[in-house]
């Protein structure tokens, strides 16, 4: 049984397993207490089960597998690594890592990484090669994206014409309020997965309504990530440090990856309302510290 693909279905659907299983008292569970429940009924009749997320170390040296599907928000269902395994395979936080993981035992809370048989979608052997990202060395862009996709979308070919992007460009997208710019964002996101299969998109929303988390999720060919503006701003800056985190490990292995935020406005606004005033502030009351990340 493999973690990923349950996160996947539906209520409907993990209920049916669950009652294939002889879970009791499934109904009504939130989805991570009901896949828990099925992981639990799945180690009882000895059957090998899969996890794959994306790692998180906490100060006290351990660390937990987080999925995407949940915008890495702490769950019931995640996946407890050992210290001793971070320090044998170099793990650092934003690492994907799947492996065969155990039910949890008498005292313990969460299912544990019982062996890791793949980091960022190598074999461990391999990611030993690695070379970390701070030892890189940054170059002018050397291979355009070409955004042109659709005949109707004349948007993303004026941007080919106009304002072309390579790989290892930065770009920011100013424009007034109400003109269109998630909209441009998608249609940059679609050409990117239809152009370039080989990078790794990711959409990055921050601040955002939960209906327009939906729409880019439905529209967009790739790993969408949120944080809605129900959520405090200390988890808008944890959601965006996992995915810079979890797209300089794909980089250490020689993977290109594209990162869309939507937006930057808001994430300074963020992070101007956690870090500790400085006594400088800019225009629009924004702390001069702020701007540091």
């Amino acid at each position: 049984m493999n973690l990923s693909e349950l996160k996947e279905k539906a209520i409907p659907d993990l209920n049916a397993i669950a009652r294939d299983l002889g879970v009791q008292s499934f109904s009504g569970l939130r989805k991570q207490d009901l896949i828990f429940k099925i992981l639990q009924a799945q180690a009882e009749r000895d059957g090998l089960i899969y996890a794959e997320g994306v790692l998180e170390v906490l100060p006290d040296g351990f660390g937990f597998l987080r999925a995407p599907d949940y915008n890495y928000l702490p769950g019931p269902d995640d996946i407890y690594v050992s210290p001793s395994q971070i320090r044998r395979f170099d793990l650092r936080t934003g690492d994907t890592i799947s492996g065969q993981v155990r039910p949890p035992k008498d005292s313990e809370r969460y299912f544990a990484l019982l062996k890791v048989e793949a980091i960022n979608y190598e074999t461990p052997e391999q990611a030993k090669e690695k070379i970390l990202f701070d030892n890189l060395t940054p170059l002018y862009p050397q291979e355009r994206l070409l955004l042109e996709h659709d005949s109707e979308d004349l948007s993303t070919r004026v941007m080919d014409l106009l304002t072309p992007i390579g790989k290892g460009q930065r770009g920011l997208i100013v424009a007034a309020p109400r003109t269109g710019k998630t909209m441009l964002l998608q249609a940059i996101a679609n050409a990117i997965a239809k152009n370039h299969p080989e990078v790794y998109l990711i959409v990055l929303l921050i601040d955002e309504r939960p209906e327009e988390v939906t729409d880019m999720q439905r529209s967009v060919r790739g790993e969408v990530i949120s944080s809605t503006f129900d959520e405090p701003p200390a988890r808008h800056i944890q959601v965006a440090d996992m995915v810079i985190e979890k797209a300089k490990r794909l980089v250490e292995h020689k993977k290109d990856v594209v990162i869309l935020l939507d937006s930057i406005t808001r994430f300074s606004r963020a992070h101007n309302a956690v870090i500790p005033p400085s006594g400088k502030v800019l225009s629009g009351g924004l702390d001069a510290n702020a701007l540091q990340r």
